[in-house]
């Protein structure tokens, strides 16, 4: 909240006084870029309100209505900002291809020349300034309006690198270095959009987050293996998670669950993250068990290295036996569920036929 304060409040004040006094050089030297540029910084000190906004409305604490926070009103106010970028760049390349059309020669002043130098430093202190911030808090928003206030350095010296050509040269390409800049903003806009929308949709965790969920539960004894990992983004700073422990089927169920509350204690006070752990006993001292769960993960990895498998537990009967386990399957493994079924049972059974399986087939969510 502190930082959306701090960094809204100085992207209001640096593009208000650079808007007034590139609109003021504008007017008085007749210059329609210094106008456009103006224009564009108003449009920056309305995205710092925005900005303003989204980090307060984000900032609230959960309610009845929701328990989870308020942090994606964050990527919804980035958003936006993406959006005025790209939008930008839309009308900037209008007004780039009606100068091409209907050239107007920039008017030369040193007035105009310092004012441009001034607004490309305090541009390029603010893409920055934003970054910074970026880095620390993860924010979207804030990477939006670094990426917009580094649009704008580049925007701001074509104009600059025009106005001097002109002025040394007589050769007028003001519309063409506007066009070429244009582009990159709308490119820049669609990128930021992109990046935007992904946490809203949902999407994978980071892989070192994966690895670090990994590695710290792994690291407790009485765990003995890891399935079902689920990570839910609420907006940065807010994640909430969700796996299933597996551990030794004869432990002291006291003593496993004490070791579950002391994991998800971990991770709360260590990361931030709230964590909800189940337990899933597995047998281990059974031979039976254990030599049909290795012939069964041997089957799957030779139809594909990605298959895993978890909740492996055999009911013997007077006539057969069923080996019921979870396969957590590729998104992009190019069989239907019954197919891949009748791959594995036909595997199977060359070596136990009077094993029928009974599978239940899972997809990642970590990617």
């Amino acid at each position: 909240m502190r930082f959306g304060t701090v960094g809204g409040a100085c992207g209001i004040a640096v593009n208000v006084l650079l808007a007034l006094s590139k609109a003021s050089a504008g007017l008085i030297f007749h210059s329609i870029a210094l106008v456009a540029d103006a224009a564009n910084n108003m449009t920056d000190a309305a995205s710092s309100i925005i900005t303003l906004i989204g980090f307060k409305l984000s900032g609230k604490k959960p309610d009845s209505e929701h328990p989870y926070g308020h942090g994606r009103v964050e990527y919804i106010s980035g958003l936006i900002m993406s959006f005025i970028v790209l939008l930008l760049g839309l009308s900037l390349i209008k007004s780039s291809v009606q100068r091409i059309l209907t050239p107007e020669p920039p008017e030369f002043s040193w007035l105009t020349i310092t004012v441009l130098i001034v607004s490309i430093c305090a541009k390029l202190w603010l893409s920055v300034f934003y970054k910074k911030f970026q880095n620390l808090t993860g924010s979207a928003t804030f990477a939006a309006a670094s990426a917009d206030s580094r649009n704008d350095v580049i925007t701001t010296s074509a104009v600059l690198l025009s106005t001097v050509i002109y002025a040394v040269s007589d050769f007028n390409i003001d519309g063409y270095t506007g066009a070429i800049v244009s582009v990159f903003i709308i490119v820049s806009g669609i990128g930021l959009i992109r990046e935007t929308l992904d946490p809203l949709l949902g999407q994978p965790p980071d892989k070192e987050l994966v690895e670090e969920i990994y590695s710290r539960t792994m690291a407790h004894r009485g765990v003995i293996g890891i399935h079902d990992l689920v990570v839910h983004n609420y907006g940065p700073g807010r994640i909430f998670a969700s796996l299933h422990a597996e551990v030794p089927a004869n432990a002291d169920m006291l003593e496993s669950h004490d070791m579950i509350d002391n994991i998800e204690h971990e991770f709360k006070n260590e990361m931030g993250l709230e964590m909800v752990i189940h337990i899933d006993p597995v047998i281990t001292d059974d031979p039976y068990v254990s030599h049909l769960k290795s012939e069964m993960i041997s089957v799957i990895n030779r139809i594909d290295s990605r298959l895993t498998l978890h909740d492996f537990r055999v009911v013997k009967g007077p006539t057969h036996t069923n080996v019921i386990f979870d396969v957590v399957v590729p998104r992009d493994i190019g069989f239907a569920d019954r197919e891949l079924k009748e791959k594995i049972d036909e595997m199977f059974r060359i070596n136990n036929e009077n094993c029928n399986t009974v599978i239940t087939f899972d997809r990642s969510y970590i990617g």
